[in-house]
């Protein structure tokens, strides 16, 4: 069994934040709010969405804000849910693979800023071991190796016992010129032929099929 996990799911975080905004604004303008960018959302994360609704009208009207919210949530439901559910099982991903003594950490392109924004309150537990891969930390770019090298030598780990486990063709690039197996995670929304044809390992649907693969190396 691998004993590193390295993952890289910070542009599928970012495209959930994209699904909140939407939810957010739709549930604003039907009560007749202006809309808030994904930044502005960003930045309220922290406080959670409820919070988030009741700072975003500016109002005091807490009943009128329940109908807001429950606007919110229902249109989230509808359009959004789906494709953040992966996300509930990466909790109880991670406790399992330290539970099982495998290391665990993340690499990360977006700038720290950005990042951080999305640690606070925002599946906290997922970017613990955040390293940030841009130019200004001297990481390049990937599929440039260097940051998931540099990640895998502070945990003593060895490439053939790290697994990368990623978004994107860049992301199975990246683990090939470091030497590593990646999983391909897809949440079904991804072009399965594309990822396999790029080299993806293993494509896993839900973080139970990242663990089930884990147990069978």
């Amino acid at each position: 069994m691998k004993r590193t996990v390295i993952f890289d799911l910070d542009g599928t975080i970012l495209d959930t934040l994209g699904d909140l905004t939407d939810a957010v604004n739709f549930a604003l303008a039907e009560f007749g709010f202006p809309p808030r960018t994904g930044e502005e959302v960003c930045s309220f994360v922290g406080n959670g969405v409820r919070k988030l609704i009741e700072r975003a009208s500016g109002k005091e009207d807490y009943e009128k804000q329940e109908e807001l919210f429950q606007t919110f949530r229902r249109f989230y439901s509808e359009h959004c849910a789906v494709k953040t559910k992966p996300y509930e099982g990466i909790e109880a991903l991670l406790k399992t693979l330290a539970s099982r003594g495998i290391k665990t950490a993340v690499l990360s392109n977006k700038s720290d800023l950005e990042v951080k924004k999305l640690i606070k309150g925002y599946f906290p537990r997922l970017f613990d071991e955040v390293e940030g891969e841009n130019e200004k930390a001297g990481f390049p770019r990937k599929p440039n190796p260097k940051g998931l090298l540099e990640i895998m030598r502070r945990l003593g780990a060895s490439a053939e016992e790290t697994v990368y486990i990623g978004d994107s063709n860049v992301d199975i690039q990246t683990a090939k010129n470091a030497g590593v197996d990646c999983i391909s995670v897809t949440w079904g929304f991804k072009s399965e032929a594309f990822l396999l044809e790029n080299g993806a390992k293993f494509l896993a649907h839900t973080p139970s099929e990242i663990l089930q693969y884990l147990e069978n190396e």
